[in-house]
C-alpha cells in the first residue's frame, strides 16, 4: 500500500510541472491550465497501468480516473500556495 502513494504522488508532480510549464509559455490561458492537468494525469494514468505496477488501478477507467485526480489534485496545491500567500 505504501508505494501506490509513490506512483500516485508522482503523477501529480509531472502534471504540476506541464501545469508550470504552460503558465511560463504564456501562450495558454490561466482557465485552461486545470484542464490540461487533468488531461496530462490521465494520459498518464493510463500509461501507468502498464508502467507501474503499484498503481492502485485496475482498469483503463480506474487508472484514467486516479490520473485524473492526481492532475487535478496538482493544480489544487498550486492554488493553495497561492491563497497561503495573500494571508
Amino acid at each position: 500500500m505504501g508505494l501506490e502513494i509513490a506512483s500516485v504522488a508522482g503523477i501529480t508532480v509531472i502534471a504540476y510541472l506541464s501545469g508550470m510549464a504552460c503558465k511560463a509559455s504564456s501562450r495558454v490561458k490561466d482557465e485552461v491550465i486545470p484542464v490540461g492537468c487533468g488531461v496530462v494525469g490521465m494520459v498518464l494514468g493510463i500509461i501507468g497501468l502498464y508502467v507501474m505496477p503499484d498503481l492502485p488501478a485496475k482498469d483503463v477507467i480506474d487508472a484514467a480516473a486516479v490520473g485524473i485526480a492526481s492532475g487535478l489534485a496538482a493544480t489544487g496545491i498550486d492554488q493553495i500556495g497561492k491563497q497561503l500567500e495573500k494571508l
